[in-house]
């Protein structure tokens, strides 16, 4: 996973101070949502003297954090709702001012609360003059900020605002992003993992304009995908699902089983880890299509169209690499039909959820489910969002890695 994937659907705090480098904050976050962030922006008082914040709500498409105490704000603690969401925080460009803020513990703005109040790591990318760089404060302040686990970029040298030439040059945008995805990479517990997903319902077709398929959304799978890619992996979701295609992961779309099968194979040779079968096959497929539209016949009251199994995706890639992981959707005996899946398909584990519940399963945002392992554990859980059940899921994945 290269530094920019890691970026693709985080919460990034940019924190704006006021430096004559603030317009290239623009420029960093244009290219932020370009690689597929969230991004908040908060302008301290000296920044919105060099660039506005309707630059920012432009470019980014939400409010601009201008002052800690905002009348005009829906939530009066928006401030501590960012910092606990944030996944990093970049400040750029940093001034001395920042800086001294930060290595002091001060809040006396939205910025420097913003960062006292979050867990998030934090990127900073200083810009001033160089004599004010190379003053023995700012480079006390610096070495505290780096012992403390504050990270660096920058600044460089060349030629700065007053025409001096010397190091406190902002780095480049590219730079910056560099680094952000590096310290979002890091550590992560899927580093360097290659997770594959498949999600959705497939579609088997009766002629070119009907299909047998069912009720899933692609939810939870996409849910999958999005979670693994956060947590480090490289990660192929081969979908049949509609959905918009999630940032920093590549998408196979297919429609039928079979397709679906190929895609699943071509993807677990390709170095997988893990297989994450969410999606919802069809157990069965017109034996053949029609080749054109099958029209109403005047006299004819039934159709009879012959079927015949799909292929059993996780019974034939039980051989390719990776842990496998199955789904039951059940609607009935819920526990013994996924203890038969997870046995006959000799998964390492099974998630089963009963789809006749309104709040869970298809169509929905939440799920409830039972997750069943070969070693016989069961784990029954409450009913959450399909992102808390993909982390969770997920979680057990990483133990069986590290096992």
């Amino acid at each position: 996973m290269s530094g920019a994937d890691a970026i693709a659907g985080k919460r990034i705090v940019l924190g704006v101070s006021g430096s004559i480098a603030s317009y290239k904050a623009a420029d960093i976050a244009s290219k932020l949502m370009q690689a597929g962030a969230l991004v908040d922006v908060v302008l301290t008082r000296s920044a919105q003297e060099f660039i506005t914040s309707l630059t920012f709500r432009s470019l980014t498409h939400r409010l601009v954090i201008t002052d800690l105490f905002d009348a005009n704000s829906e939530d009066p603690l928006e401030h501590v709702e960012i910092a606990r969401q944030a996944d990093a925080i970049v400040i750029a460009p940093a001034t001395a001012n920042v800086m001294a803020k930060l290595t002091h513990g001060l809040a006396d703005d939205a910025l420097s609360t913003i960062v006292l109040a979050s867990e998030a790591p934090v990127l900073i990318a200083p810009a001033m003059e160089h004599h004010m760089w190379a003053n023995t404060a700012t480079q006390v302040n610096v070495a505290t900020l780096k012992e403390r686990g504050f990270n660096f970029a920058g600044p460089n040298e060349g030629r700065l605002a007053s025409g001096a030439v010397g190091s406190g040059r902002l780095v480049e945008t590219a730079e910056i992003l560099e680094a952000l995805g590096e310290i979002l990479a890091a550590n992560q517990d899927l580093a360097g993992r290659h997770i594959v997903v498949s999600a959705g319902g497939t579609q088997e077709p009766i002629d070119p304009v009907r299909v047998v398929t069912n009720r899933s959304s692609g939810k939870q799978g996409y849910a999958f995908a999005e979670a693994a890619r956060d947590r480090g992996a490289r990660v192929t979701l081969v979908t049949a699902a509609s959905l918009a295609n999630p940032a920093g992961i590549k998408v196979v779309k297919v429609e039928s089983a079979r397709q679906m099968l190929a895609a699943v194979s071509d993807a677990l040779n390709d170095a997988a880890d893990a297989l994450v079968m969410a999606a919802a096959v069809a157990d069965w497929e017109p034996i053949s299509a029609a080749g054109q539209k099958m029209k109403k016949v005047e006299g004819q009251d039934r159709l009879t169209i012959e079927m015949q199994k799909t292929p059993d995706i996780l019974a034939q890639v039980s051989g390719l690499p990776g842990i496998k992981v199955g789904f039951a959707a059940e609607t009935e005996d819920l526990l013994n039909n996924a203890r038969a899946k997870l046995e006959g398909k000799k998964l390492d584990m099974i998630v089963a959820n009963d789809v006749s519940a309104t709040d869970a399963g298809f169509a929905v945002d939440t799920n409830r489910v039972v997750i069943l392992d070969k070693s016989g554990g069961q784990e029954d859980l409450p009913l959450m969002s399909k992102r808390e059940v993909a982390d969770t899921v997920l979680d057990r994945v990483c133990g069986l890695f590290s096992g």
